[in-house]
């Protein structure tokens, strides 16, 4: 590539930032990292009606969670600031109003009501209205009305919107990474708005402008903008501006592969859409983040790729440094890629292994008020024994209780099975043993243990089944020998001696 890569990433502050939104800054900064480019933020607020107080800085949170930070936007390399569009308004007027001079734009002055009213008509006689080179010249416009008239109309201060004039009787060919060459037919495109008498900019023309002043190379967006490339591509060339390259993501489905992902998707399901939880600020309400609900932003991060991305490869397993340096839009899909809330699981559990047990630990310690007193790296063994279970750190109690307090009672269906007849007699021939070991080494108790099983001609099961259930409550857990070496000896016998009692 010839010019130095730049792509932004322009969310709206309306709400907390979607899971998509994240999956679309996600391959933003891959393929800017791939080719040495810059990642910008870019803060898209020109509809202050749903500006939504908070919403900025959970954007930014949630970028820096992932570990995708930008590397220029507010308040950082501010090269081509101001970063928020509420704060560039004072551009966007004087492009409009260049496009009403070169022919591509015009005034129009129609009320709501009165658009309202040809929708209605044009619906009664079973056709689409659509405001264009169709009908144009009978609408209330600098092209229908004189000079003086569209003059008088702005010296008086009357609402108004300025349109782009869209060309009659072209068939436009675009380019787009992901999807190829596509054809547009002019005919069916509306004369779209651009510019608001209130002095805002819409959406297109804040966009076109902005990419174009901040010399933005690819833009890599979400399906649903597919519609406006048409829109776009012809602004940069009413502008004579040389146009940025297109790359139009997937859309990210439902679990079940139909529709388009939604919060209430996770609601009913189970799972977060959001990276970090989210208060909302007018109802108070809380949505789940995942941050929050335990995953490790790598997994996050590893999941996201895989939504409408492949290596080529069976790799499943990235770090951040892989993904950039396999990322490839041309390896992009066309088609929706299926949210499976399950695949995120396996990936947070194969990154729960790779964790350091003393950072687990500390994270499990400060959860769980249970084992507040107890040492850290007591508590770090005891993760290193139960880990390979866990998706979550809010696993570790259920798989590791046992470790830290004695069981109260005892699973009866495991009961049934393990205590017999003859169970009181072994269980105390195993505290005789245990009393008399000075060597207290996992290899040491097995080797006693299992020799005493061996040479008396005991079932193996006789033995250990109801051992474990002394020790844990539960036919769970790790290799009871590491059990009996963490808990220590006085608790190992007093926990036998509880179950014997009840024997």
């Amino acid at each position: 590539m010839t010019k130095n890569v730049r792509v932004r990433f322009a969310p709206s502050p309306t709400g907390p930032l979607h899971i998509g939104g994240v999956r679309t800054a996600l391959f933003n900064y891959l393929f800017a990292k791939k080719h040495n480019g810059t990642f910008v933020l870019r803060i898209e607020d020109t509809d202050q009606n749903r500006y939504v107080d908070g919403a900025e800085k959970y954007i930014i949170d949630a970028l820096n969670w992932c570990g995708i930070p930008y590397d220029e936007g507010i308040n950082k390399n501010e090269k081509f600031g101001p970063y928020r569009q509420s704060e560039r308004k004072h551009l966007y007027k004087s492009y409009a109003e260049q496009l009403i001079a070169n022919g591509k734009a015009y005034y129009a002055f129609d009320t709501a009501e009165a658009l309202d009213a040809h929708r209605k008509d044009h619906e009664e006689k079973g056709k689409t209205f659509i405001y264009n080179w169709h009908n144009r010249l009978k609408l209330n416009n600098s092209l229908s009305l004189s000079a003086e008239e569209v003059n008088a109309k702005l010296d008086a201060g009357e609402d108004y919107v300025i349109r782009f004039k869209s060309p009659q009787d072209e068939t436009l060919h675009l380019k787009d990474i992901i999807r190829g060459d596509i054809k547009i037919d002019t005919n069916i495109l509306d004369d779209k708005v651009l510019f608001k008498s209130d002095g805002m900019p819409t959406y297109h023309l804040a966009n076109i402008v902005d990419d174009h002043l901040m010399e933005i190379t690819h833009v890599i967006r979400g399906e649903e903008w597919l519609p406006s490339l048409a829109l776009h591509y012809q602004l940069y060339e009413a502008f004579g501006w040389q146009a940025p390259e297109f790359a139009h993501l997937p859309l990210i489905l439902k679990p079940t592969g139909k529709g388009k992902l939604s919060k209430r998707d996770g609601d009913k399901l189970g799972f977060p859409v959001f990276p970090l939880k989210w208060t909302d600020p007018k109802t108070n309400d809380v949505s789940r983040g995942y941050k929050e609900d335990g995953y490790f932003a790598e997994s996050v991060v590893n999941f996201l790729a895989f939504l409408g991305w492949n290596p080529g490869t069976e790799q499943e397993i990235f770090s951040l440094e892989e993904l950039v340096q396999s990322f490839d839009l041309a390896r992009v899909n066309k088609a929706g890629a299926r949210f499976d809330p399950d695949k995120i699981k396996w990936f947070n559990h194969h990154y729960m292994q790779e964790q350091h047990n003393d950072e687990l630990a500390e994270s499990f310690k400060s959860q769980q008020p249970e084992i507040a007193h107890i040492d850290i790296n007591y508590i770090s063994l005891v993760i290193g024994l139960v880990k390979e279970r866990a998706t979550f750190v809010s696993d570790f109690w259920e798989l590791s209780h046992y470790f830290f307090i004695a069981p109260t009672e005892y699973d009866s269906k495991a009961s049934k099975k393990a205590f017999k007849e003859g169970t009181k007699e072994i269980l105390s021939q195993v505290i005789t043993i245990l009393e008399a070991n000075e060597d207290f080494t996992v290899d040491t108790l097995q080797n006693e243990i299992k020799g005493w099983i061996t040479s008396n001609s005991i079932g193996f099961g006789q033995v250990m089944m109801p051992l474990r259930l002394a020790l844990v409550g539960a036919l769970q857990g790790p290799d009871v020998f590491d059990i009996i070496y963490m808990i220590g000896k006085n608790e190992t016998i007093k926990r036998i001696q509880s179950v014997i009692s009840q024997l």
